[in-house]
């Protein structure tokens, strides 16, 4: 993998992730607050959505993506919300994976509202976004979002946490029954090390998981009924000294786990009664390793203390090939990759970057050039299509 100079480290963010001894929905505005934008170039070939988590106002930053990679400002849209920081949070505010969802199947974007306790969905077509609904996310600061076909789960970090599931219906999220689960986590500082990670649905939607980070070093796994019902409590895996923070799959359905308390990549095999089975580990040798991403059988690791991220091809039964390690603007955050795995998009939160890669053969990475969006430092929240 190329490697690019690091240009900072955050040494707060290293040493605090070193290894440690429901309400009705709001009503939508009628219309989006957004500027005028370009009209798509014909080379436009998709797009990249980023929140600024702006707690004076949240907004999404949209991106057209050229047929090279790199990216062309857009749009930007106003949630109807505002953003929020955990105490203690350098470069992550949030400290969470999956802020920003795409749900390509209904061609809706979700985005958590941390600091006014709701969802925003939207509208979405090539890189133009309409706000349809801001609803409640059933808890305190939402952090984390799971999509599968027709269910949602939302996952709110304070309070002891909580997670809270809804249905798609004609592009609106549903509350339901049955959907809603206090986790009783032991409120402790400091705060950002110490809530929970993200919500995730395994790929065959028969489980939703999530991982507690310092609060518990477990993963907590439910079964889903119809509909992404609920099925009883959860089962509890614990993984001391761990610090689960952010959770991937590999193409065969197995659990990846970036695991801050190590700085490590795990993989699990998820069982039907919900416990984990480990399978292997791989160190990445990088510092504050929180975020993972799946592109096309590899595995990529964010590191926000060393300002990089860990390569990994995932092999048979969950093994773990290490591939090296490939440098980022400062604050290595969350990630996200194209659809057709060609391209990977790395937030670097210390200065609210969006950094570029080409993905290559054997998962080697490119940079292809960088974004800074605005208002964006600290935010953690991407998704690209």
């Amino acid at each position: 993998m190329s490697v690019r100079p690091h240009l900072a480290r955050v040494g707060l963010l290293a040493l605090a992730l070193s290894p440690l001894g429901a309400a009705p929905a709001l009503a939508a505005p009628a219309h989006t607050s957004t500027p005028a934008h370009q009209q798509n170039a014909p080379h436009d070939v998709g797009a990249v959505f980023v929140q600024t988590d702006d707690p004076t106002g949240n907004h999404v930053v949209a991106y057209a993506r050229r047929a090279d990679g790199t990216l062309r400002a857009q749009g930007r849209y106003a949630t109807g919300g505002v953003g929020g920081v955990l105490a203690g949070s350098v470069v992550d505010h949030l400290a969470s994976q999956g802020a920003v969802q795409l749900d390509r199947a209904h061609h809706l974007l979700y985005v958590v509202n941390a600091g006014s306790n709701t969802v925003s969905v939207f509208h979405q077509d090539g890189t133009r976004l309409r706000l349809g609904q801001v609803i409640s996310s059933g808890g305190d600061f939402p952090v984390s979002i799971a999509v599968s076909h027709d269910v949602v789960y939302v996952l709110n970090a304070r309070s002891g946490g909580s997670i809270q599931g809804f249905v798609v219906d004609h592009g609106r999220l549903v509350r339901a029954a049955g959907r809603h689960a206090e986790l009783g986590l032991a409120q402790v500082s400091p705060e950002f090390t110490h809530t929970p990670g993200q919500v995730s649905i395994t790929p065959d939607g028969s489980h939703v998981l999530v991982t507690t980070k310092a609060a518990s070093n477990s993963v907590l796994v439910w079964r889903l009924g119809h509909r992404g019902a609920l099925l009883g409590s959860p089962t509890v895996t614990e993984l001391p000294g761990t610090v689960p923070f952010a959770a991937a799959y590999d193409p065969a359905g197995h659990l990846a786990l970036a695991e801050a308390g190590t700085n490590s990549v795990a993989t699990f095999r998820v069982r039907a009664d919900g416990t984990l089975k480990a399978l292997s580990t791989a160190a990445t040798g990088q510092a504050a390793t929180c975020w993972i991403v799946e592109v096309k059988g590899t595995a990529y690791a964010s590191n926000a203390g060393s300002a990089s991220v860990s390569g990994f091809r995932f092999g048979p039964h969950g093994s773990l090939t290490a591939l090296g390690d490939t440098g980022t603007d400062a604050g290595t955050v969350d990630a996200t990759a194209t659809p057709d795995g060609r391209f990977l998009y790395v937030q670097a939160g210390a200065s609210g970057i969006v950094d570029g890669y080409r993905v290559g053969a054997g998962g080697r990475l490119t940079p292809i050039g960088a974004v800074t969006v605005p208002d964006a430092a600290g935010a953690e929240g991407i998704a690209a299509l």
